[in-house]
């Protein structure tokens, strides 16, 4: 970043949603760190006070409990803002399946209020978490934002609706957004507990309670894993960018790599093995296959490098080993 740019971020005030998630607290983190002055939303739905606690301490931190299903309470949180990163959603595939009713609540109206309410507070650009699973049945690697298929669950419906509102509120009420197709990011205080819990913290605290996880399929599956500190950098891109034609576009947010599930638990019990030898001979189990997944995730990032100077600091192996640091440090 220039010194223009820190500048821009430390003179603006800045709404995260869901920030008491995994990567809405390392969002609200890394702004406090650069001076911008930041407003939390959360109903801890998935969230946790764990996560923000060190940060309501923080003299330019303001927090509010509401949730984005009540547009009265989006109204609240984007009073006097400059620009909204919007975190907040119900993720995972299995959950939509199992109800799609709430995950659609949330997602989609949700979605709808927080564009409403920024529109109405005159936010200068709203930035928003879409997702990889917007690609669904398209077979083709890596994935090029242009290039989608059919959506395979009731969850990336929800994210696909995001994107065609946010294109119709610049269209309709010249709201300037851009939406992040995340990558299955992971990193530090990602929740490992839970019906719907991500693989990486899952399976990293099954292995050191020398617990066999369960890899759902063959282990083939593969996915363009992303460390968490990469999608803040391009969050914070997407701020300070200065190119118009960056603007009201989708961006694939990942490293470019892909990884199989049976290639991330060799390393996952090479990682962990550095702290405890034991877990180096757990087992893993496989079970079927999950209804909705999809089976190969690889993005092409030269579009957020082109348009967003996106540059990724951290491929696959070094995040894991950050990540895997962080919960030996603060699962044990």
């Amino acid at each position: 970043m220039n010194t223009h740019q820190l500048k821009l971020l430390s003179s603006s005030k800045i709404l995260v949603t869901g920030a008491a998630g995994f990567i809405g607290s390392n969002l609200c983190e890394k702004l406090l760190e650069v001076g911008s002055t930041v407003v939390g939303l959360d109903n801890f739905a998935t969230g946790h006070k764990k996560n923000i606690s060190e940060l309501q301490e923080h003299p330019k931190f303001s927090f509010i409990e509401g949730d984005i299903r009540n547009l009265e309470d989006c109204h609240k949180a984007c009073e006097g803002v400059d620009y909204v990163l919007h975190e907040a959603a119900l993720g995972s595939v299995p959950r939509s399946i199992n109800d799609p009713i709430t995950s659609n609540d949330v997602n989609v109206g949700g979605f709808l209020n927080m564009l409403v309410a920024s529109r109405d507070a005159g936010v200068k650009r709203f930035i928003y978490a879409a997702s990889s699973s917007t690609y669904g049945d398209s077979e083709s690697l890596p994935k090029v934002e242009d290039k989608i298929g059919k959506p395979l669950s009731p969850y990336a419906i929800t994210k696909y609706v995001n994107e065609l509102y946010a294109d119709n509120f610049k269209k309709t009420y010249n709201l300037d957004t851009v939406g992040l197709r995340y990558f299955n990011v992971f990193g530090r205080r990602q929740d490992p507990n839970g019906a719907y819990a991500a693989v990486i913290p899952k399976f990293v605290q099954l292995f050191m309670k020398y617990e066999s996880p369960v890899i759902n399929g063959d282990g083939s599956f593969s996915r363009d894993f992303t460390y968490i500190d990469n999608v803040v950098q391009m969050n914070l891109k997407a701020i300070v960018s200065e190119n118009e034609t960056a603007l009201n576009e989708v961006y694939n947010t990942a490293f470019g790599e892909r990884t199989t599930l049976n290639e991330l638990v060799v390393l996952l019990k090479e990682y962990l093995s550095d702290y405890d030898a034991k877990i180096g001979a757990v087992e893993v189990a496989y079970g079927p296959e999950r209804k909705g997944d999809v089976p190969h995730s690889l993005a092409s990032i030269n579009k957020a490098k082109d348009l967003l100077d996106y540059q990724p600091e951290f491929d696959m192996k070094k995040g894991l080993k950050e990540a895997v640091k962080w919960y030996w440090e603060n699962l044990k």
